[in-house]
């Protein structure tokens, strides 16, 4: 399984946001990396501007550049938004809405207790990441000692984040349910997602 193994702490400075999560070393250094410090930078063009929000997503939900460009090319094909049906097609799957019940604290995580066989969907065992959910699907964790351990250990650390409208959520039987597709209001994306479609389709 791919994934970013550098430097997380530089590439939220780069972009002044807590991509991997909250963190007290941003807070005191809110301007990005350099021997330079927070000396003022030119004004980025029209692509740099889409690269950068592109980057953004990217980096938030831990895809390779080939695995992003597929989900942009997926959300082409459909009806409907692009942007936002790009923003969907990310936020519906397995691995963020596993994120987004409180089984893991990290998106990273969320990656490694799917890829581990941790977790069941429609009531069978599913390790693919990436792995698109639909509408009544139901995610589970797995009914054995190990992953309701993680799981439970997990939920106790993720008491603050609240799970989406969209999912519905039994914390006491370890099972969440997509109940619709998710809107760009539910998502509130941290990147400008109208600027990355433009930057693909440059």
């Amino acid at each position: 399984m791919a994934r970013y193994t550098g430097p997380r702490i530089r590439i939220s400075r780069r972009f002044g946001l807590p991509i991997f999560g909250p963190s007290k070393y941003l807070e005191r250094r809110n301007y990005g990396p350099g021997v330079h410090g927070p000396k003022s930078r030119r004004k980025a063009s029209d692509y740099a501007l889409g690269l950068i929000e592109k980057q953004k997503l990217r980096y938030y939900y831990g895809l390779l550049e080939r695995q992003f460009r597929n989900v942009y090319e997926k959300a082409l094909k459909r009806r409907g938004v692009t942007g936002e049906t790009m923003l969907q097609i990310l936020e519906t799957r397995l691995d963020s809405v596993v994120y987004h019940l409180g089984f893991a604290n990290t998106r990273a995580a969320s990656r490694q207790m799917v890829g581990h066989g941790h977790i069941k969907v429609n009531g069978r065992k599913v390790s693919i990441p990436s792995y698109p959910l639909k509408v009544n699907d139901i995610i589970e964790v797995c009914d054995n000692s190990v992953s309701r351990q993680l799981a439970a250990r997990n939920l106790e650390l993720a008491t603050s984040r609240i799970v989406p409208d969209w999912i519905a959520f039994n914390k006491d039987s370890f099972k969440g349910t997509v109940l619709r597709w998710p809107s760009r209001e539910d998502i509130q994306p941290i990147a400008n997602e109208q600027a990355v479609v433009e930057f693909y389709s440059r």
